[in-house]
């Protein structure tokens, strides 16, 4: 493997010296010792004056930022977050319409139980499945582009929809096979969407926009199926449909408006199944991610018990039946969206890790009243009180992840965060509806409340994020280096030689665990540290690149929190020397 290029870390620029007071002063003219003395009281009162009225200035414009970000509407005052906010409320309720009209059209094609059952499978199931892929699009694509294309084919799949019944062609498998392709668009719509968020409004302020796409969801969690009941009596299914198609448009045509700036990379795109690669590479090796998603995929494995049972809940009930069921979905939903305005007094008293617990507890206590509830008197209060938590968690969840991403791989980690509420809900529901059938509905909810909280506190326990919040803004601290005959395709091997004190040796290796997780949350496909046995002092750090592309693109995706990594691990260098790097062409 013959060197492409030994090029050496720069030295650092030192510091520039402080001004010498008497050479500031040596143009000016003499001044007597009186004279001089007033002068120098004045411009120390003058000084002391302007960083007086400048700390004022300062704690002012902090204290108003704070109350603004406290609002939990302050997110609605950015335009375009508005704009999209709106669209996604529109976007939401499409989908509780189309699900619902889906549903109750089976009901009249069929009488088969699996084939009802099977319509909400094929509305599910492309979420889960392509997830991943839809999120590595949404990261290396145009994402305003992408999504409007995803309104569009929402809007296609509506359309045929609507022909379908219209001409009197719809059947059972038609109606799956057409469910499963407006899945397909909510899969590919929703990374997207999740990866924008952050690039519309303040650090601040996010935790407030992510609380108000909750809002977005169990408001059109409400709106979609008493929209969809109320077109279906009065005009039939295929409306739904139309209206659905409508919406769509005005989406799609609204988002048209987003001016968003895509500046594509001078290395061209990411290869997809690369791209895909490197987002399940970053989750697996940033502990953050790991601990949100054992977080929320407990949560929502034993949360989702309350909703899997509701149905047999509601008609168990004294006088239940279908409006018992709306009723009580509508209470849930109105719990999350009372929830939402107190979210960012919830997070400024409590740390994020407390609130999951109590949300969690506070969900398995309303589970517990379900499964004993004898009326609506009863089950409404109930079902409040777990919308409320439901959101208080999952908000809690979401803001984290949020928060462990950097902006050019949040799609993808977004997506994988997705995948693991849509197959912790899944397990779930196969799993309480299970134990209802070995014993009853109410034994299975007692169960899954007692066990949610257990388990919560075990991972809470066992996979603690201990880790500080990294600085994940992008930095161009790294010098991008050059090749005077780039390598073709094949993989780049990159080997850094350092000189440690042996007596430093363990706190060394320990940082440079560090740096292995960093590369290998850059894309490496490899990364080795070698340690010399004839010269104990020495260590060479080997990274492998998949090619001399994927090499540069970790050059755009270093951190801040990457820049203060490498001076930890330069601090350990003894030597004048810094420490060497070559390039390998791999042959």
């Amino acid at each position: 493997m013959p060197p492409l290029a030994v090029p050496r870390k720069p030295a650092q620029p030192s510091a520039p010296a402080a001004p010498d007071p008497q050479a500031l002063n040596a143009g000016a003219p003499p001044q007597d010792g009186a004279a001089a003395e007033r002068a120098a009281h004045t411009a120390d009162l003058a000084h002391r004056t302007e960083e007086a009225v400048a700390a004022q200035l300062e704690h002012g414009a902090a204290a108003l930022n704070q109350a603004a970000s406290l609002s939990p509407l302050a997110p609605l005052s950015v335009p375009v977050f508005r704009m999209l906010w709106l669209t996604w409320v529109a976007a939401n309720t499409c989908m509780w319409m189309n699900d619902v009209a889906a549903a109750w059209l089976m009901t009249t094609l069929t009488t088969s139980p699996i084939l009802v059952a099977l319509v909400q499978s094929a509305s599910t199931l492309p979420v889960f499945l392509l997830g991943l892929p839809s999120g590595a699009l949404a990261d290396i694509l145009d994402r305003r582009r992408y999504f409007i294309a995803t309104q569009f084919w929402v809007a296609a799949v509506a359309v045929v929809l609507a022909v379908a019944i219209a001409a009197g062609g719809m059947t059972a498998p038609l109606l799956l096979a057409l469910t499963f392709a407006n899945g397909i668009g909510l899969a590919m719509r929703w990374p997207v969407f999740a990866a924008i968020v952050p690039e519309l409004v303040s650090r601040p302020q996010l935790p407030a926009a992510l609380a108000l796409n909750g809002v977005a969801m169990n408001a059109s969690r409400i709106m979609g199926p008493l929209l969809a009941g109320a077109i279906i009596a009065s005009a039939g299914s295929a409306w739904v449909f139309v209206l659905n198609a409508a919406l769509s448009l005005v989406a799609a045509f609204t988002i048209m408006r987003w001016k968003r700036v895509h500046t594509p990379s001078p290395l061209g795109r990411e290869r997809l199944a690369s791209a895909m690669r490197v987002g399940v590479q970053f989750v697996r090796q940033s502990p953050r991610m790991r601990a949100v998603l054992w977080r929320i995929s407990i949560f929502f494995l034993h949360a989702t018990a309350l909703l899997a049972l509701l149905p047999l809940l509601a008609k168990g009930l004294e006088g239940g039946g279908a409006g018992t069921f709306t009723l009580l979905l509508a209470s849930m939903g109105a719990g999350a969206i009372t929830a939402a305005m107190f979210l960012p007094r919830l997070r400024q008293a409590m740390a994020r890790d407390v609130l999951v617990i109590r949300g969690t507890a506070l969900q398995a206590a309303a589970t517990g009243v379900m499964a004993v509830a004898p009326n609506v008197y009863v089950a409404v209060p109930a079902m409040f009180v777990g919308g409320m938590a439901w959101i208080t968690t999952a908000n809690s969840l979401s803001v984290s992840a949020q928060l462990a991403l950097p902006n050019w791989v949040r799609a993808r980690g977004m997506s994988i965060y997705q995948m693991a509420i849509m197959g912790s809900t899944a397990l779930g529901a196969a799993v309480w509806g299970q134990v209802a059938t070995w014993s009853n509905v109410h034994v299975s909810l007692g169960i899954a409340a007692v066990t949610g909280v257990l388990a919560m506190l075990l991972v809470q326990r066992l996979v603690a994020d201990r880790s500080m919040e990294e600085d994940l803004s992008p930095s161009r601290a790294f010098k991008v280096p050059v090749a005077d005959a780039p390598p073709g395709t094949g993989p780049v091997v990159v080997t850094i030689e350092y000189f440690i004190d042996p007596a430093r040796a363990t706190e060394f290796r320990a940082v440079m665990q560090e740096s292995r997780r960093s590369r290998l949350r850059q894309g490496a496909l490899d990364w080795q540290l070698l340690h010399d046995i004839s010269r104990p002092a020495r260590y060479v750090e080997r990274i492998e690149d998949e090619s001399w592309t994927e090499h540069l693109r970790r050059f755009d995706r270093v951190t801040a929190s990457d820049v203060a990594l490498r001076e930890r691990k330069l601090a350990f260098h003894v030597g004048d020397a810094p420490p060497v790097v070559t390039r390998w062409a791999v042959e």
